[in-house]
Order: structure tokens, then sequence, then C-alpha cells
């Protein structure tokens, strides 16, 4: 059996932040048909255990009380301790103080509640449409669609004011990109803490119809100003990031299959199983927050140790064969919602009903608008964004 890597032995990049444009690399299939488990290096230099089959993946995401999620160390944040940074953070959180918090969050997320919010946000992906239309192309479509459209979104539903949306954009990108020193992140986490105060705050002295009012009307009373601070940062962070990579590499993935580009366009009823499918076979989240084993314990006949961590790929895991046949095969009209893209478990993706719907709506409507739309430039040149939490592309330079 494999032992984990040490940090010495770490690569540049670690073995489950690698791709190979839309593919996990070859030497992950090569893993998960291997007995046991691999090892790996986190980014923050600890040894781990490496999940990669699709099963193996379900079981240690749904199994809270043997795979922790609170026992990992935190980035350092000046003046802020590490309980603080943890406080209202669903993904750090185990229950039941998570259990707790995201019961208070469940009825905001529900997709009864989510289709109410239909009519906006085809509004709002029209909206960036036909300014892409005026100006003519080519245009980007990560800063002129992927990324604003889902931010807006965000932005209603927080409450955030939408003028702020490029310090909030360029902080949440700086926290997430792995490649900056662990101090500079820690800074613009302590610059992001702060702002999302000074929003609790407000929302506190006159609480509006957005979420943040809600919770500050309903809950003030069970909640601290750290565990609402922790809550906005993640909801502002998480509702942007994920679905805005989905949006553009979820683009260029259709762009270079013409023929489920015009299925998603042609079939209304094809959006649905098109989210599922784009969402398995992209997987733009690499890990999510890796687990502590609390006792001793095996997977998939691997012993693990009590204090080791365990890194769950969720590309791999969505690439598995006991998930889908031909799982290197985008295929939109097929049924592939069981896969573990949003996560699963406890810590199961508690905006997944916003991003399937914000997705449903801007694929088909992008595509409709400009039936003849293409990348701009080479495949080859395409500059995919690998060094961060979240997997998605630098720019999308697209004409029509």
């Amino acid at each position: 059996m494999a032992s984990p890597v040490t940090p010495a032995q770490a690569p540049v990049l670690p073995l489950h932040m690698r791709r190979a444009r839309f593919d996990p690399p070859a030497e992950m299939a090569r893993i998960r048909e291997q007995p046991g488990l691999a090892g790996v290096t986190t980014p923050l230099g600890r040894a781990a255990w490496l999940v990669t089959r699709y099963e193996d993946a379900r079981e240690v995401l749904g199994d809270a009380t043997r795979f922790s999620s609170a026992g990992l160390p935190v980035i350092p944040v000046p003046g802020t301790t590490p309980e603080e940074q943890r406080s209202g953070n669903l993904l750090m959180l185990d229950p039941p103080g998570h259990t707790r918090l995201r019961r208070l969050l469940t009825g905001e997320f529900t997709v009864k509640r989510i289709r109410r919010l239909e009519p906006r946000i085809a509004e709002i992906v029209a909206d960036h449409l036909d300014a892409m239309e005026q100006a003519g192309p080519p245009a980007d479509l990560v800063p002129d669609f992927a990324l604003p459209v889902p931010s807006l979104v965000i932005c209603e539903l927080l409450g955030v004011p939408y003028a702020d949306r490029a310090d909030f954009h360029r902080r949440a990108a700086q926290q997430l990109d792995l490649t900056r020193p662990m101090e500079e992140r820690g800074k613009v986490a302590l610059e992001s803490r702060a702002y999302m105060g000074e929003l609790i705050d407000r929302a506190v002295a006159a609480p509006g119809e957005d979420m943040l009012g809600m919770l500050v009307r309903e809950h003030g009373d069970d909640l601290t100003r750290t565990e609402l601070v922790g809550i906005a940062s993640l909801l502002l962070i998480a509702g942007h990031e994920t679905t805005a990579s989905m949006l553009a590499i979820g683009t260029l993935a259709l762009l270079r299959h013409p023929e489920q580009a015009a299925l998603l366009r042609d079939d209304p009823q094809v959006a649905a199983p098109a989210v599922e499918e784009l969402m398995r076979y992209l997987s733009v989240v690499h890990s999510g927050v890796p687990r502590v084993a609390t006792a001793d314990t095996e997977v998939a006949g691997q012993a693990i140790g009590a204090g080791d961590v365990v890194v769950v790929s969720l590309p791999a895991a969505d690439r598995d064969r006991a998930l889908v046949e031909d799982p290197d095969r985008l295929d939109v009209g097929r049924a592939a919602s069981h896969h573990v893209a949003f996560g699963h478990g406890v810590h199961h993706c508690l905006g997944a009903p916003l991003a399937r719907m914000e997705m449903a709506t801007a694929f088909p409507a992008l595509l409709r608008r400009f039936p003849t739309l293409a990348p701009a430039m080479p495949f080859e040149d395409v500059e995919f964004r690998s060094a961060s939490v979240v997997y998605g592309l630098r720019s999308l330079p697209v004409t029509w």
C-alpha cells in the first residue's frame, strides 16, 4: 500500500489539483484502478490520503462522524483566532454546530424559494447578453458574462452593494489562489472580514429584505456577529466563484463539442440534465475541504490512522465508471444527477439549487442569442486557472 508523501516530495501543484484541460490527469485514472489509497500533499503541506473512486468519495463525504471538517489548520489571519475564522463557516464545522447554522439558511435555498428568483435571473442574463450584442464581437466571456451574472444574483440575494463587486472579486480570487503566499492570503482574508463586518453592522442597524437582513431580524439573538460575518463571507465567495467558473469553462466545453451545444440550444428539456452533466464532467472544485479521521478507520481496505488527512478528488470520482458509462465523454442528454461535484452528505452545497437555476438559464440563453458563438483564439492558447481552490479560465475571448 502507498504511504502519504512528505511535503519535501510534493509536486509544485498537488496531484489532486492538476488538470489536463477539461480532464483529470491520466495518473488519476491509474490510481483509481489500484487497490487502497494513494498519498498526496495538501496545499498547506500536510501529508494526506487521496480518494479517487466514486463510492469511496461518497463514503468519506457522507460520514461526518468518522471524517471531520473541523480539524485542519486555517490560513493565519492577522488579529483573528482560528476559532473566529471557523465561526460561521459551514465548510469548517461539524454537526451539531454545522447543523444549527445550516438549518437557519436552508429555507432560503430550497428549490421552491429559488424558483421565485427565476424571472430575475433570466432578466440579469438577458441584460448581459444585450450588452455583449451591443458592444459587438469579440468579447471576453469571463468579465462580460460568466462573472457578472452570478455576482449580481448573489449580491441581490444577500444585500451586498453590486458597486463593490470589483473589490470583492479581487479579494475572492486572491484568497482562492494557492500560488500566493499564505501571509498575503491572510491579509486579504482580513480585508474581506472587515468588509463583511461593515455590511453586517449596517444590516443590524437597518435590516432590509435581503438574506443578511433576514438573518439579523429572525436570528439576530441566536447568532454572534462573528458567525454572521463567517456566514456572509462564505455565501458571497461560494455564491459567485463556482458558478462563474462553470459558466466560462462549461461554455468552452460546449463549443468544443458543437453537437452537444446544439442539443442544449435547441431543446429546452435538455437544460437540466445538461447542467448535471457539465458539473460532473468538469467538477470545478478540486476537492473541497479536506477531512481529518477522528479515529483509526479504513477506506477501500486502506488503514487510516486517527488524525490522518483525507482528500477527496471530486473530478476523479466523477469520472469513475461506477457513476456513469463512458465517463470521459460529455453527454448532455444523460442523467448524471448523482455526481459529487456539489459535494455529498451534510456539506452538500447549500446553494446548489441556485447554481443549477443560474446555469440552466444562462447556458441556453447564451447559445440561442449567439448561435455562431466560437472561441476567438486557438484552444491551445486558452489559459486555464489551475492553482486555485476553484478551477476555471482566466479569460475566454469569443466571437460570433
